[in-house]
């Protein structure tokens, strides 16, 4: 009959935030969507039936319904712009590129679009209220 082992590995402490609020922090913070992270994960051209599988996948892990396999968390971290040992919660996550997420650039995009005279308000209105926030 197999001994019960008496070797007992000590706890690590990754921290509170489990792995797959983690993903969502991160995915949410490049200004992805479930699907947009989808469309990146997925190689070549995927089908709409292939990204909603990976979809799924992603929600689930986001939900902690299931947990990333090793080759899955590459790929989410490459996909997300972070380390391994980030996304894992080893190290905390630091924001590599100082560049604005998805959703500050769409509006970018949005603000760019519009007549110059427009622009010039909507800056003002901006700089009015990072001013008053000090930052």
């Amino acid at each position: 009959m197999p001994q019960k082992p008496t070797f007992k590995l000590p706890t690590l402490n990754l921290g509170n935030e489990p792995i797959g609020k983690r993903i969502a922090r991160l995915r949410k913070a490049k200004g992805y969507t479930q699907t947009d992270l989808a469309k990146e994960l997925s190689q070549g051209e995927p089908s709409e039936r292939e990204i909603h599988n990976i979809r799924v996948l992603i929600s689930d892990y986001e939900r902690n319904k299931i947990r990333p396999n090793y080759e899955m968390v590459i790929r989410l971290a490459l996909a997300l712009g972070v380390t391994t040992d980030e996304l894992l919660g080893i190290k905390p996550s630091k924001n590599k590129n100082n560049k604005p997420n998805l959703k500050i650039q769409k509006r970018m995009k949005n603000i760019e679009k519009l007549p110059a005279p427009q622009q010039k308000t909507l800056l003002k209105t901006i700089d009015t209220f990072l001013k008053a926030a000090q930052l």
